[in-house]
């Protein structure tokens, strides 16, 4: 009964949020709590939850200070050549701006931690993306699948739990997967390729200056951030798009849902709002103290790798600190809080709701009884390819249960079930990590919160886009690993 009471319960939280019956913060607050009568234990709903509340408190630590932290880093322009780099490399071509999202996203993944890759892919892409009125959920899409394939960096946490789990050496789980791994990049960066060709003929090709020909001001805030102030050598648009059409066009793409519609007003002033946070003359850039806050940021990342103190704590004093020096007015300090206050508040609050879910699926008894109901209905001739069977399996229990939970639940029981057929327990590491693409996308993640939130997508959206994609790069890895022989 456990079982199916925990597939309903998942089901219909995906069912509303996907068809927007009700905001993923009230679905991952009032279904749990829902389900939890309906199983006879609403007694311990409050165990439940004030549990689910202390497991995630310190993640909800860390992305409120790693939130402003990052918030002040691109404040005071330590970004902006990133940025610069990218926009020359997608100038005004949709197409570009998606592979441009990939690479971004893929190359700052590589410190471990989705949330800070989410704000700054977000904070560069954004405004070029609301400028053409490209669809958000692409940007949203390609960002999370790129980060989900990197997160299986020994630093980024499933693999240091594969290993864990199974008392494996990381190294040996994660060196033999980097050719799969590598063909899973590949494959994100041809998905970005082909989900670029498609809003290119949906949009058009603008050079800079028509993509801004409304605004001589915004021109010139772009011009400045990308270096190309004259559009010279620039690709002319396409006859498909006049430079005045891009909003009654913007919102044609079937997979497209947050792609833009003709602006109101209100979103017209918001999207000028957004667009001059590339202003290379905003009044909070600090270039003396660009070193000092690369520094500071280095210093940080390899303390975080290192776990010389527990991240939220790094991101704490790192915060603390960056406000101080950059920042040593009160005025400014309180200032620079108050910009990154929304985003706080919208993450941290999802976070918090997402602990109810999961102290309701946990405290139950529902996971367990859905981890050990998946397990047992392997067929016993399966045994000798336990291998694929993990691979497989890690793509709908990694998004429907936490990292933790897979890996000390699942995964040993997997494990063990391949032993006895001869199944190393290094082959069902690795292909545990094959659901990573997926993973990150899940309502469980508290990184995607960060993504869609800053990104203004509603997250039954950018699920409904996503998954489809996500779950076929995640099969791309595991099959290049069975090619490989590394599965």
């Amino acid at each position: 009964m456990l079982t199916i009471l925990g597939f309903a319960m998942i089901a219909t939280f995906l069912v509303l949020i996907m068809t927007k019956k009700m905001s993923p913060i009230a679905a991952l607050v009032l279904i749990p709590a829902l389900f939890c009568v309906a199983v006879g234990q609403g007694a311990k709903l409050g165990d439940y939850v004030i549990e689910g509340v202390g497991n995630l408190a310190p993640t909800a630590a860390m992305l409120m200070f790693a939130i402003v932290y990052f918030g002040v880093m691109i404040d005071v322009g330590l970004f902006d050549p990133i940025v610069r780099g990218i926009l020359r490399f997608c100038r005004a071509d949709p197409m570009r701006v998606v592979v441009g999202t990939a690479v971004l996203a893929a190359i700052v993944s590589l410190d471990g931690d989705g949330s800070t890759t989410f704000m700054i892919t977000v904070s560069a892409m954004y405004p070029l993306y609301k400028r053409l009125k490209m669809s958000l959920v692409v940007m949203t899409g390609v960002a999370a699948t790129a980060n989900g394939v990197m997160n299986t960096l020994p630093w980024g946490g499933p693999t240091a739990r594969a290993a864990t789990a199974l008392k494996l050496d990381a190294s040996e789980i994660f060196v033999p997967m980097i050719p799969a791994l590598a063909v899973g990049l590949l494959a994100v960066f041809l998905l970005s390729y082909v989900l670029g060709l498609r809003e290119r003929r949906r949009l058009g090709v603008l050079t800079l200056d028509e993509a801004l020909v409304r605004e001589p001001e915004a021109e010139t805030v772009l011009a400045g951030a990308a270096g190309t102030g004259d559009g010279a050598g620039l690709p002319r648009r396409s006859p498909v798009l006049s430079a005045g059409t891009g909003a009654a066009t913007a919102g044609t793409g079937a997979d497209a849902p947050a792609g833009g519609g003709e602006d109101t007003a209100e979103e017209e002033a918001e999207e000028e709002e957004e667009f001059k946070g590339l202003d290379p003359n905003r009044s909070t850039l600090r270039p003396k103290l660009y070193w000092f806050n690369a520094g500071l940021t280095v210093v940080l990342l390899a303390s975080m790798i290192m776990e010389l103190l527990p991240i939220p704590v790094l991101f704490l004093l790192g915060a603390a600190l960056a406000l101080t020096v950059n920042f040593p007015h009160m005025p400014d300090q309180r200032a620079r809080i108050a910009a990154h206050a929304d985003n706080v508040l919208n993450v941290s609050g999802m976070v918090f709701a997402a602990a109810v879910f999961t102290g309701v699926l946990t405290g139950t008894g529902m996971v367990e009884h859905m981890a050990d109901w998946l397990v047992g209905a392997i067929p016993d001739a399966m045994g000798p390819h336990m291998g694929l069977v993990t691979g497989l399996l890690s793509l709908p229990l990694t998004y429907f249960m936490s990292n933790d939970g897979f890996y000390f639940g699942v995964v040993p029981v997997l494990a063990e079930a391949g032993a006895a057929h001869g199944v190393s327990p290094l082959e069902i590491a690795r292909a545990s990590l094959a659901g990573q693409a997926l993973h990150m996308s899940s309502p469980l993640v508290p990184a995607v919160y960060v993504l869609v939130g800053m990104a203004k997508v509603e997250f039954g959206d950018h699920t409904r886009f996503t998954v489809k994609w996500a779950v076929l790069t995640s099969l791309v890895v595991l099959g290049a690993g069975i090619l490989f022989g590394t599965i």
